[in-house]
């Protein structure tokens, strides 16, 4: 009998297009939503499949379909633990790729959804996941239309991974985007920051405050659908600042559209046991994730309305005018202290909470 010829790949005159940082493997920093995973995204995926519906790098690529436009997304969910005060990675699936959907100005409409299991895991754990994505989407108002399933050995895993994919009709008149953000316009969050992040970190450290930290884990399409009924076009761009925080989404767009973003740090809003956890764990609220607020980009005329809006909706109550889009320091985020200096939010480079979404 002879023996059989092995395959052989060899990898080592493969060169990446542009230089990446001094890593030969992947790091936990590359899904952490700061520069590590920026840069990975810019300078090796776009280049392999450059396309100008991708370059945009929006939350969905919006594309011409039949004389009209659809959002297309998609987002992978490895959260630990599964479940966690004010959801699971049941909802985080579902809410995720509406959420992404919803800021690109999109209705959601279908979903698929792909689980990746490990071998041993309880079909009770399972099934309470599927259940709650099954109630996520009816309240969103999307259904699930497609799947996949596949089993890894015990031990190769790490109980449930899910994979969604999304797609919605864009909205007549709406066009949204990175690059769209103007100098003067207003920058608005919907509700606090760093809920989701610290919600699950307290789960794993085991801190204890004299109210429970909650993900804010929510499908943000019916409020956002309200944002544009009352300003339309005002509205320059939107985003849900999940990975990385609201100082990632802020840094992104402004490199993307080239403007300067001056924040005031008082008006963002934070819950005070979610800044009692990041000052327990040496954490900077405006870098942990979310998974149920917008950051949206308007006209300075439209701002106050956008508010008002926001704040009249249930999950709007907490809004806040934060900041504005300037000519100044520009591809830079500067926030002005309490003290009333300033200071530089600079992306992160690595990844400061693995495994949050």
């Amino acid at each position: 009998m002879t023996e059989k010829a092995k395959t052989t790949i060899d990898f080592s005159n493969w060169s990446c297009p542009l230089e990446l940082r001094d890593y030969p493997t992947i790091v936990m920093g590359h899904g952490g939503g700061g520069r590590l995973g920026n840069e990975l995204v810019e300078l090796l995926f776009v280049p392999a499949f450059r396309n100008a519906e991708l370059e945009n790098l929006g939350d969905a690529a919006v594309l011409e379909l039949g004389g009209g436009r659809i959002a297309m997304s998609t987002d992978s969910f490895v959260v630990q633990p599964l479940f966690f005060p004010g959801g699971s990675i049941g909802e985080l699936a579902v809410n995720g790729t509406v959420n992404d959907l919803a800021v690109s100005g999109a209705v959601p409409k279908f979903l698929s959804a792909s689980f990746i299991l490990e071998e041993g895991f309880e079909i009770a754990r399972l099934g309470a996941i599927v259940d709650a994505m099954a109630r996520a989407a009816r309240e969103a108002g999307v259904r699930i239309v497609t799947g996949d399933t596949k089993v890894v050995e015990r031990g190769h895993g790490d109980g449930c991974y899910i994979t969604t994919a999304g797609v919605g009709v864009v909205r007549a008149g709406i066009d949204v985007g990175p690059r769209r953000v103007q100098v003067g316009d207003a920058v608005i969050v919907s509700g606090t920051m760093g809920d989701h992040g610290m919600a699950i970190m307290s789960v794993r450290e085991g801190l204890e405050f004299e109210s429970q930290i909650r993900s804010d884990c929510a499908a943000l399409n019916g409020m956002i659908a309200e944002v544009l009924d009352a300003v339309g076009p005002a509205v320059h761009a939107m985003r849900d600042p999940t990975r990385g925080g609201l100082s990632s989404t802020l840094n992104e767009i402004a490199a993307a559209s080239d403007v300067g973003i001056a924040i005031d740090e008082a008006r963002v809003p934070v819950r005070p046991q979610v800044q009692a956890a990041c000052e327990l764990l040496g954490l900077d609220p405006v870098y942990v994730a979310n998974e149920g607020k917008a950051v949206f980009f308007v006209a300075a005329e439209a701002a106050d309305r956008v508010v008002e809006v926001l704040r009249a909706h249930a999950l709007g109550r907490d809004a806040a005018r934060i900041g504005t889009a300037t000519a100044e320091h520009r591809k830079m985020l500067i926030a002005r202290t309490a003290m009333g200096s300033s200071r530089v939010i600079a992306p992160m480079v690595g990844e400061q909470l693995p495994r949050i979404c």
